[in-house]
């Protein structure tokens, strides 16, 4: 019986290892700088992929070796100095192993290169709004204090920086091919995470903050935004598109876009009519 299960033990090694070399469910084609995500994650694998089999071939060896045999008699060992230390050091190398790169990346993450273009990702139950900045080049403040239906970002209608802020709700996203972007991330109801597969970049949206990271998006396309949060019950649903295409694509989808000055006119309008 020991035999067997020593058996079935390594071939769930070998089951385990052949599935996540011949498995489908692997990384998407990368649409951006951050191939250093790629890399953590593959250097994680190789770390926990050698404890794992480690692990269970060690399993499978104690379970055949020390099987039950006529005569034998078990020894109690309390403690064992020399593989606790051997443990200790073993696990602190491979702790700082997973720790190191991914800290390392982190910081690059969120250090933000200068002249990297600004746009806001508002994000609420169930789906993504995008604000960008007007000919100022500057994104006004908001507050959740001025949301209303005329006012769905709830931006602040008093500073002058924000009126000409394009504003698409909704909508897709378009960014030009190449460039850097700080991507400033809110949410006026609960927590959201956006997330583009092919950027390799996520990032949670908490309701009274503003979190950030960046990117240089390398391939032109359209890629889906999904969010990487449960929020509710139309978590499923929340699903938007980026749109990367080269300069001249971009300006001219620029200039088909509305500030928020021209929505808050006609919402003006709309209003006095009723």
């Amino acid at each position: 019986m020991a035999t067997i299960l020593a058996l079935v033990l390594v071939l769930i090694v070998i089951g385990s290892v052949s599935f996540h070399l011949l498995s489908p469910w692997w990384l998407t084609p990368i649409a951006s700088n951050w191939g250093y995500i790629d890399n953590t994650v593959i250097l994680t694998f190789w770390i926990t992929g050698f404890g794992y089999i480690a692990i269970i071939l060690f399993m499978a060896f104690c379970v055949f070796r020390f099987r039950h045999r006529e005569g034998r008699r078990a020894a109690y060992q309390p403690e064992n100095n020399r593989l606790e230390w051997s443990l200790a050091i073993g696990t602190t190398v491979a702790v700082a192993a997973l720790l190191g790169p991914g800290l390392f990346v982190w910081y690059q993450f969120v250090t933000v290169p200068k002249g990297a273009d600004e746009i806001e990702v508002v994000g609420q139950q169930w789906q993504w709004s995008f604000r960008l900045p007007g000919r100022d080049g500057l994104l006004g403040t908001s507050d959740s204090r001025y949301i209303s239906s005329d006012n769905p970002l709830g931006l602040n209608p008093n500073d002058p920086n924000g009126q000409d802020d394009l504003v698409i709700v909704a909508d897709d996203l378009h960014l030009p091919l190449g460039k850097p972007v700080k991507v400033l991330l809110r949410s006026i109801d609960v927590i959201h995470d956006f997330y583009v597969p092919e950027f390799r970049a996520k990032m949670d949206l908490m309701p009274g903050l503003v979190t950030y990271f960046w990117f240089i998006p390398t391939r032109a396309g359209t890629f889906e935004v999904l969010c990487a949060a449960f929020c509710g019950v139309g978590h499923p649903e929340m699903r938007g598109s980026v749109v990367v295409e080269n300069e001249s694509a971009y300006q001219a989808w620029l200039q088909k876009q509305q500030t928020f000055a021209q929505l808050s006119a006609r919402a003006k309008k709309v209003n006095l009519r009723q």
